[in-house]
């Protein structure tokens, strides 16, 4: 509770400096990866809730290292979306800002990224969960090799939306 005001706080306070200098910007605290850090579905949403120009970056890969390789099926992915919905509005999935990349991770959550190939996060169901919620926004690739990586999420989405036409 004590870190959630402080972080609520400081963000008020970035929020109003923008607006007094004629900035009206989106802030987008990310969903962390290890379950000591503050940054967890529900403090980000309740934030975006209570702070005006604050909506949540969705890391999944974060998510899925912070729940020790949990979240990582197309049920659980829709469920993250079904609660930002919930709690934000369609607003939220028509402004999207994602964060992907393969995770290592242990007991403690994140380790460091990887490439997808090379991990356990499926992001062929995040795909298909982005695009039967009809997601718009943007993804980030934050892989060690982002290019290769990009491309990869490019391709399954295209063919994915292929195969549902």
């Amino acid at each position: 509770q004590i870190v959630y005001e402080r972080v609520k706080k400081s963000l008020k306070y970035v929020v109003r400096r923008l607006e007094d200098e004629g900035v009206k910007i989106w802030i987008r605290p990310e969903t962390t990866g290890k379950p000591t850090q503050f940054g967890t579905l529900k403090e980000l949403i309740k934030l975006s809730q209570e702070v005006e120009y604050v909506l949540p970056t969705i890391d999944f890969a974060h998510i899925h290292a912070r729940e020790s390789g949990g979240c990582n099926t197309y049920e659980e992915f829709a469920e993250i979306l079904v609660k930002l919905e919930e709690g934000l509005g369609r607003i939220i999935l028509d402004n999207m800002h994602i964060h992907v990349s393969g995770i290592e991770y242990g007991p403690k959550g994140e380790i460091r990224h990887v490439n997808l190939k090379e991990s356990d996060f499926n992001y062929e169901d995040l795909l298909k969960a982005l695009r039967d919620f009809k997601v718009r926004g943007v993804v980030i690739c934050e892989s060690p090799n982002l290019e290769e990586d990009a491309i990869l999420l490019k391709h399954t989405y295209l063919r994915l939306r292929r195969k549902r036409r």
